[in-house]
């Protein structure tokens, strides 16, 4: 590649503890024009996002040492202008809300593709426009059956508790936590 084609990349950050999603991530965002940084966890987020000014973000809402949400407050304290797609699979209205709160462009299901973020990251028009619908959206059972996931992981894995806050009987619970996810 030549250093013309370098200087024009776009400084991209990924921070996602799961290290294979991020290195796919990466190398798929390598292909659309950026040049992407990975951090593993919070703190290392928000030790590059210190160093350095950062023009566009990827950042995961749950981290093993804490909230995503930390790291878009540490990209902004450095890059008022960056633009940072936060990425989840436990998604819901009150954590996208406090993501856009924070800065974040646009908030993403896991796994998200990556020409679907790179469009979101790309988006021209930061005055609020709707970004265009999704092709692939989720169905209707894989929003139910990580709604689920979200709140067993919650109960810390407690089929009984679980099954009490969605008000389901616990053998249907388990039922449907023996099968595979459906399909996106």
């Amino acid at each position: 590649m030549s250093e013309s084609q370098d200087a024009e990349k776009k400084k991209l950050l990924i921070v996602d503890d799961d290290e294979r999603f991020a290195e796919r991530l990466s190398r798929a965002m390598d292909r659309r024009g950026f040049e992407p940084v990975i951090a593993n966890s919070v703190a290392d987020g928000i030790r590059l996002a210190h160093s350095e000014v950062q023009e566009y973000a990827v950042v995961d809402l749950r981290l093993q040492d804490g909230s995503g949400l930390d790291v878009v407050k540490a990209i902004h304290e450095t890059s008022k202008d960056a633009r940072v797609v936060v990425l989840t699979g436990y998604g819901n209205i009150a954590t996208a809300v406090a993501a856009v709160k924070v800065g974040a462009l646009d908030y993403l299901p896991k796994p998200a593709d990556p020409d679907q973020v790179a469009a979101t990251l790309l988006q021209s028009s930061p005055d609020g426009d709707m970004p265009p619908p999704p092709e692939l959206p989720m169905t209707a059972d894989r929003v139910r059956w990580e709604h689920i996931q979200r709140v067993y992981e919650q109960c810390d894995r407690n089929v009984s508790e679980t099954a009490r806050r969605l008000r389901m009987h616990r053998r249907t619970l388990q039922r449907i936590l023996a099968k595979y996810a459906p399909h996106a």
